[in-house]
């Protein structure tokens, strides 16, 4: 571990102290968005981590921000709230323009403007992205954008939205993965303007929306990078998504295992600690173990990512081991604690909820098992 690391581990850890397990029972309960603690984050630089220093971030790499998600779960809180932030503004800031750069960076980096949401994913289409029915139709200085999206987490609380629209039809292209863009879109304008956002109430705290559009303007001065090729800008930032969420889920994991291990301690049964008997230590320790391992992926996808290397079959096995690591962790815990496990006071039935969203999303376990098995095994395509 080296001294960067450790200090920025600690810095973290300072910063979460100040958001008991109280707070964040109480924002769940209430299935508020955690904006002390979101404003807290912005202020202390962390959530600009991956913005250069040029417009005003700190300019770490995805290492150093995956360790910052990585300890807020750990000490019991939910980095979901923002961590689209960091893999959302990589699209701007590999693709965008010179001006779109100098016009948003600065501000989302000093907590201006809020970078939370991504509009990919739609009703009819899920994770088949290339069919997604959402259009822009250019006239003149503007597109006109009608469709729907789906699962789209905070868009009520973010300023800015990166957009994945067809401008070209699915029929006119030689390739399905052509024809799509890339629009940042200005919430706070288009609400009323042929936005409509509604929320979805899901079972963890996510701030979860579905999005319409009726013939929404969008300036064409907004498009990110060039027409049509906006689904390689998207996969473009998948691999530091895939990372970050792994990191979040080695936070969980390490959280899981240190209740349930001191709670084990505390527990007294038959006269004894729980934690003495080896059908509470054995899975406890396994536990502990498959995190370990999948940390050790997420670093090496981190590295690979951060030194410009091909890392997309890293960073989605470092996804894949966290997700199944922290939602092994998960039921440990639970059933470690037993019937208090289920009591909201113990937090395990929250986090257990928050941590089983990565089985699922942002891409699911069995989309990634054919993803090594096509790109990385040479196997025939399943879908």
């Amino acid at each position: 571990m080296n001294e960067l690391h450790e200090d920025l581990r600690k810095a973290v850890q300072k910063m979460c102290s100040k958001f008991s397990d109280e707070y964040w029972r109480k924002v769940d309960a209430n299935h508020q968005y955690p904006e002390e603690f979101v404003n807290t984050l912005t202020d202390s630089g962390f959530l600009a981590a991956l913005i250069p220093e040029e417009y005003g971030g700190a300019g770490y790499g995805i290492t150093e921000a995956s360790i910052i998600l990585e300890e807020i779960n750990r000490s019991g809180g939910n980095a979901g709230a923002c961590h689209a932030q960091m893999y959302t503004m990589g699209t701007l800031l590999r693709h965008g323009s010179k001006v779109q750069k100098e016009e948003y960076l600065p501000k989302i980096a000093n907590g201006n403007l809020r970078l939370q949401a991504f509009g990919v994913t739609e009703p009819d289409t899920g994770t088949d992205t290339t069919q997604l029915k959402t259009t822009a139709e250019q006239k003149g200085d503007r597109y006109v954008v009608n469709g729907q999206k789906v699962f789209i987490s905070r868009s009520q609380f973010s300023d800015l939205m990166i957009l994945l629209v067809r401008t070209t039809p699915l029929k006119e292209v030689q390739r399905r993965t052509h024809g799509l863009s890339v629009l940042l879109v200005d919430i706070k304008k288009s609400l009323g303007n042929g936005m409509t956002i509604r929320p979805i109430r899901t079972m963890m705290n996510h701030a979860t929306t579905e999005i319409y559009f009726d013939n929404l303007e969008v300036p064409v001065d907004n498009l990110i990078g060039e027409e049509g090729k906006g689904f390689h800008y998207i996969l473009d930032g998948m691999n530091a998504e895939r990372i970050l969420i792994a990191a979040e889920c080695i936070g969980d994991g390490r959280w899981f295992v240190d209740r349930a291990t001191k709670y084990a301690g505390q527990r007294i049964v038959f006269g004894r600690p729980i934690g003495q008997n080896q059908g509470i230590q054995f899975p406890i320790a396994r536990a502990h173990v498959n995190v370990e391992a999948a940390d050790l992926m997420r670093y090496r996808a981190a590295q690979l990512f951060d030194e410009g290397k091909p890392c997309g079959a890293e960073a989605n096995m470092a996804k894949l081991l966290a997700a199944d690591a922290s939602w092994e962790a998960a039921n440990v815990a639970l059933q470690t604690h037993g019937g208090f496990g289920f009591a909201e006071e113990y937090d395990i039935e929250r986090k257990f909820r928050e941590t089983r969203l990565y089985q699922v999303a942002p891409i699911s376990t069995n989309l990634i098992l054919s993803f090594i098995a096509e790109h990385v095994l040479g196997l025939p395509r399943s879908y």
